[in-house]
């Protein structure tokens, strides 16, 4: 009977050390990946000197963009936003400044975003080439702004409740 509790106890603590080592493995993984987006956005290319920085927001994510002088390339956290943003939804979310602008092509961007999903995410770049679009050239502002790509769309998810399943969904109701 000791020896089958010995072997449990033995068994539990390799068990543990497992899942220690496992978590430390995630976090160095997701520590890893935030220090190479850090240092992607702090390192300023040479690129980036004569740039435009504007800033856009759209529910939880942040994009800190910067406009250059260009070809119409895009990229997203270092990479392509063809590649990024696979959706062509997102893609057109993303183009539709450069098409009221009408200036199809005649600017880069350089963009690092942070938190929220792929929605969200397209939704401040859009935001953020925009505030940029209008620094560069004052005179976009009208259209940029009747097109409303210049307020900030403040909808964010609502809080979880005390009491209730969701933010607003409550418990199933029972008669008997």
């Amino acid at each position: 009977m000791t020896e089958a509790k010995k072997t449990t106890a033995k068994t539990a603590a390799t068990k543990t050390v497992a899942k220690k080592a496992t978590a430390a493995k995630a976090a160095t993984k997701t520590t890893a990946r935030a220090a190479a987006v850090k240092t992607a956005a702090v390192s300023k290319d040479v690129k980036l000197t004569g740039a435009t920085y504007a800033t856009g927001k759209r529910k939880d994510s942040v994009a800190r963009v910067y406009l250059i002088p260009g070809h119409g390339n895009i990229s997203v956290n270092g990479i392509a936003m063809t590649e990024y943003f696979r959706r062509s939804v997102l893609q057109m979310i993303i183009a539709q400044p450069f098409e009221v602008a009408k200036r199809d092509g005649e600017y880069d961007v350089v963009a690092y975003v942070m938190g929220g999903g792929l929605s969200g995410q397209a939704g401040a770049v859009k935001h953020g080439i925009s505030k940029a679009l209008e620094k560069r050239e004052p005179e976009l502002r009208a259209a940029l702004k009747s097109a409303g790509f210049l307020t900030r769309d403040s909808r964010v998810v609502e809080r979880k409740h005390y009491g209730v399943r969701k933010a607003r969904r409550s418990t199933q109701f029972s008669k008997r």
